[in-house]
């Protein structure tokens, strides 16, 4: 069974949730300054600290440090933070993930002392480097529980098995499970996950990595894409008076006015994600093509110039919103991709990505 720590909140007080830091640092203070964090909340972090970003190492400090100044906040593991895990259980692919993954807190830890994979014979003397320099940080890490449970909800990071007792999830599915959002589990409770990234659930919705709150099917997923996808943020779940309410910060700087309201009427929303690339074209049109996506077996408007085509086949270059905004006049949006004919691809303030025309934006 995992490792469940009960608590007894005060439900006068407000919990913030945030998981998916992924070792931006900046961004975490960001959005506790935006929340306006005090050591009167309750603070959950669900998981992955690390990885991804630059500073695994010190957010992991930083969370510890938080811990220490209040006995408020609770903070799960998440498959992110125990990859040493592979370098202790001598698992080959771990080198070239390290070699592929630099922004790993591995190669912060080797960076620390100046140390490259090169230095190391075999995993047996690089897992003797990190024990020997990092045991603080790593039974840190090895000492989170997987769970958080609280008479209203859960907080875990990927998921649990639809099972009578929740508890008896494995930690495997507790840390690594996929899509848990579109799955069923038996608890009454509202079980608040990250992991998996929440755009993915939305191929047939408005683009946006804001959470999905869904009180009917008891699940909260937080993962904002941070650092996984180029228009990701980093969000806030925040429960006041049992009320659930959200908020996010990103890295886009890129901000411009809206010059002419354009309501599109048409209603093409969607968003394609990894692993969903494979298209048909149906029709071509001057900046966009309707296309069948071939795994999904809907219609999306992709923009051609994110369209990869051979003589067999033809795919999306990388993940992409196929929403069309709505925008009023005077409203700031955050460019994201201006370099296309025609329209540029936009993110509104309250979190939606698509594209607008050109011609009503201030470039």
């Amino acid at each position: 069974m995992i490792e469940v720590r009960r608590l007894q909140l005060d439900k006068t007080k407000r919990v913030v949730v945030i998981s998916d830091i992924h070792a931006n640092l900046k961004l975490f203070k960001n959005l506790l300054h935006k929340v306006e964090y005090t050591e009167e909340d309750y603070l959950f972090i669900n998981g992955d600290l690390c990885e991804k970003g630059p500073n695994s190492l010190e957010v992991m400090e930083f969370v510890r440090g938080l811990c220490e100044q209040s006995d408020k906040v609770f903070v799960t593991k998440g498959n992110c933070d125990v990859v040493h895990r592979y370098v202790f259980n001598g698992s080959g692919g771990i080198i070239p993930y390290m070699n592929r993954q630099k922004n790993s807190v591995l190669n912060e830890m080797l960076a620390k002392n100046r140390k490259t994979l090169e230095d190391f014979m075999n995993l047996e003397e690089l897992a003797h480097y990190y024990h020997q320099y990092f045991k603080d940080e790593i039974e840190w890490i090895e000492s989170l529980p997987v769970a958080y449970e609280t008479e209203d909800f859960i907080v875990i990071h990927a998921g649990i098995e639809k099972k009578g007792n929740w508890r008896e999830t494995t930690e495997e599915v507790a840390l690594y499970t996929q899509e848990f959002y579109n799955q069923e589990h038996q608890e009454e409770k509202i079980v608040i996950v990250g992991h998996w990234p929440v755009v993915n659930y939305r191929e047939t919705q408005i683009s946006s990595h804001n959470p999905l709150i869904d009180l009917d099917k008891r699940v909260i997923a937080l993962d904002g894409g941070n650092q996984i996808k180029k228009d990701g943020q980093l969000n806030a779940l925040i429960i006041q008076k049992g009320k659930y309410t959200y908020t996010y910060v990103d890295e886009l700087t890129n901000e411009m006015t809206v010059q002419k309201e354009y309501n599109d009427s048409m209603n093409r929303v969607g968003t394609v994600t990894y692993p969903n690339y494979d298209l048909q074209v149906i029709r071509q049109e001057e900046y966009f093509a309707l296309c069948e996506n071939t795994n999904l077996g809907i219609e999306q408007w992709i923009k051609n110039e994110y369209l990869l085509s051979d003589n067999e086949s033809t795919r999306a270059k990388t993940d992409l919103s196929t929403t069309f905004l709505s925008v009023k006049q005077g409203e700031k949006v955050s460019v994201i991709d201006q370099e296309c004919e025609g329209y540029v691809l936009v993110k509104r303030e309250n979190g939606e990505v698509g594209w607008i025309l050109k011609d009503f934006i201030d470039i």
